[in-house]
């Protein structure tokens, strides 16, 4: 038979296995004395429900086949018709819209960071169950789960070729992953407190870490050796952020304020920023296409901050030139969101609408809107030429909303919840 020829002798042999161990475990005695008497193959117990475990993998990657032949589809239909999806993607004015694509359930305690794999379908998920799981966010299934950490998983990211994946944890530890082997390939370890965020420099080869312990602490990847430490605050350390060009750092934290550094610096920070009359929670860099934000931010709901004091503090900002990081975005308990121009350090816009704490803020690609997730269940979109809230997504988690990650390749968001959920939104 012509299927023969595509099984060598071994793989024969543990397919007549796998048979017999099947035909034994369901009680089809004479089929499988049968099946012993012409096979010549001596039974395995170690071959005991291999069938079922290959049945259902068969079963799972034709209907992964099946998606992606519909999505193909669907993407050629567009093209046909004179772009679809494709122009609609390039003009990059996608926003997430309810209902959720897929409500990922899996994880025990709160999300405390998703992040989309830079290259493939996948997303990563932090909880304060100790545990990171990817996921096919395609499909919605769990493809696997990094154990380790001792205690919550605070924080996590990829570096930009998606070869480690970085975690750090309330266990004190800071830990690189292997995303081929799916193995801790290093520990570092040196803070005396919550290690509450986590990134990679744009070239991957260093990582920088916050924590409760009121320092910022630089790691190179390849050792795993702490190369410098800042004293950043006087309270705990919150969040760490770095530029698209890895020239400027910002830090948020529970003493109100954000500070901006030089990344080379071993001293004072650029600029100090106050304004929040609350402990900070997030913060996120502007992309190079953000336009000029300022003047006179008194905005629909009746917010108000400072106007900006000239006219040369944004210039540039979305021009050809300007890199990420003309502005900063940072999310507060005091329930506002407060966008700074980070070359004079001022606040430019103020942005009033949630109800409750804001847990994260990011900037759409594009540059044109802000997203943000707070402890009012609700997604906000705002747009900051108007400096209003244009969409909220009410009631997306059913608890708090306390992370959120855009997919730059693709128009999804992704939000995890004090629900113990990970959602994620497709932008149309």
């Amino acid at each position: 038979m012509n299927s023969r020829q595509h099984l060598t002798n071994k793989q024969r042999e543990q397919l007549h296995q796998a048979l017999l161990e099947y035909l034994k475990g369901s009680g089809f005695t004479k089929t499988y004395e049968a099946l012993l008497e012409e096979s010549h193959v001596d039974p395995d117990p170690k071959s005991d429900g291999l069938l079922e475990k290959k049945w259902t993998s068969v079963i799972r990657l034709q209907k992964k086949i099946m998606e992606l032949e519909d999505k193909n589809k669907a993407l050629e239909e567009e093209l046909n018709a004179g772009g679809g999806r494709a122009k609609k993607k390039g003009d990059g004015d996608d926003l997430p819209r309810p209902p959720a694509r897929h409500t990922l359930s899996g994880h025990r305690s709160n999300i405390n960071a998703v992040r989309f794999h830079p290259v493939f379908s996948q997303l990563a998920t932090a909880s304060e169950d100790a545990t990171i799981k990817l996921w096919d966010y395609d499909s919605g299934e769990l493809e696997k789960t990094l154990k380790g950490h001792t205690l919550a998983v605070q924080d996590i990211a990829f570096d930009h070729t998606a070869k480690f994946l970085a975690s750090c944890s309330a266990d004190l530890s800071i830990k690189l992953w292997d995303m081929q082997s799916h193995k801790c390939v290093k520990t570092m370890h040196g803070h005396d407190h919550n290690v509450s965020s986590i990134t990679f420099t744009p070239s991957g080869d260093m990582l920088i870490s916050a924590s409760r312990d009121k320092t910022v602490k630089f790691w190179e990847v390849a050792t795993g050796y702490c190369v410098r430490t800042l004293n950043a605050h006087e309270e705990w350390v919150k969040r760490v952020i770095i530029n698209d060009e890895g020239t400027m750092l910002a830090t948020c934290s529970y003493d109100q304020t954000i500070k901006l550094w030089n990344f080379n610096t071993k001293g004072e920070a650029l600029h100090t920023l106050r304004g929040h009359e609350h402990v900070i929670e997030c913060i996120a860099f502007s992309p190079p296409s953000t336009p000029i934000l300022g003047g006179d931010e008194t905005n629909d709901t009746g917010g108000a901050g400072a106007k900006k004091p000239r006219a040369s503090a944004g210039a540039g900002a979305g021009q050809p030139g300007r890199g990420s990081g003309a502005y900063i975005a940072s999310g507060s308990r005091d329930k506002l969101i407060k966008i700074w121009d980070t070359a004079t350090g001022q606040c430019v816009v103020t942005l009033v609408g949630h109800d409750n704490w804001v847990r994260g803020v990011m900037f759409h690609p594009n540059g044109k809107y802000l997203m943000s997730v707070s402890d009012d269940k609700s997604i906000c979109i705002w747009d900051l030429k108007q400096q209003r809230c244009i969409k909220t997504i009410s009631d997306a988690h059913p608890h708090f909303v306390a992370c959120l990650d855009y997919n730059k390749r693709f128009p999804l968001l992704a939000t995890g919840g004090v629900d113990a959920t990970i959602k994620v939104w497709e932008s149309r």
